[in-house]
């Protein structure tokens, strides 16, 4: 059931503004239809996730996704992975990886990037529509680039995310990527891979510290994937 007291006043507003799909009439006087459709409008505890990714170019159709990772913020919680040796000397390639990707992306309510706005969402949905794999519809999952954030409200000479976490001493890369590690990798070496995956890793960890010393400073209304 709905608890009106752990409620925002403009969830509160939603809930009185919004109609249900089985019967027309708004959620607040019908609770239980809220509780069966569950919208994802209602954002009071909303399920926030750090998404970043490793490509083996810039443009998605000269590229793989290597791995991506997806760390859900407040918890310990880390779902994703590298390609595996198999899949890189196959025709499958990426298409595996990016249906997972895809999967855990949509049980998100706000999927936090850095450059993902340019990046990693444009090349995920790139690729994913070239597999013909379904990629989520405009406003069912919403977006926080935290570079956007870092360009509009801080004074840095490079709004990297490694600058940003070096600047306020914020833990980050440790396994930092090489052209050799990188060549190994693409002829899907298994050490190299995992390399990439360690990398990837990291870039969510200290992107979840950075969008939580940010977020104060944005207004919070967020755009969709």
């Amino acid at each position: 059931m709905i608890d009106i007291k752990a409620m925002k006043k403009d969830d509160i507003v939603w809930l009185a503004t919004n109609r249900c799909k089985s019967h027309g009439r708004t959620y607040l006087e019908h609770p239980c239809c809220f509780e069966k459709e569950r919208p994802k409008k209602i954002l009071t505890n909303p399920i926030i996730g750090s998404l970043d990714i490793e490509t083996s170019n810039l443009k998605a159709n000269y590229a793989i996704i290597l791995s991506y990772a997806i760390k859900i913020h407040g918890s310990k919680k880390l779902i994703g992975r590298a390609l595996t040796p198999e899949e890189m000397h196959s025709d499958v390639y990426d298409r595996d990886l990016i249906r997972e990707c895809i999967d855990a992306m949509s049980k998100l309510d706000v999927c936090v990037t850095f450059y993902g706005s340019r990046f990693d969402i444009p090349t995920i949905r790139t690729r994913a529509l070239f597999y013909k794999i379904p990629f989520p519809k405009h406003g069912t999952i919403k977006s926080c680039d935290v570079w956007r954030i870092a360009r509009g409200k801080l004074n840095l000479h490079s709004n990297r995310l490694e600058n940003i976490c070096s600047f306020y001493g914020i833990p980050a890369k440790q396994h930092k990527m090489s052209p050799q590690v990188w060549t190994k990798s693409l002829s899907g070496d298994q050490k190299a891979l995992d390399y990439v995956w360690a990398h990837n890793k990291e870039d969510v960890y200290s992107l979840e510290k950075v969008y939580n010393l940010l977020i104060p400073f944005s207004h919070g209304k967020w755009s969709s994937i």
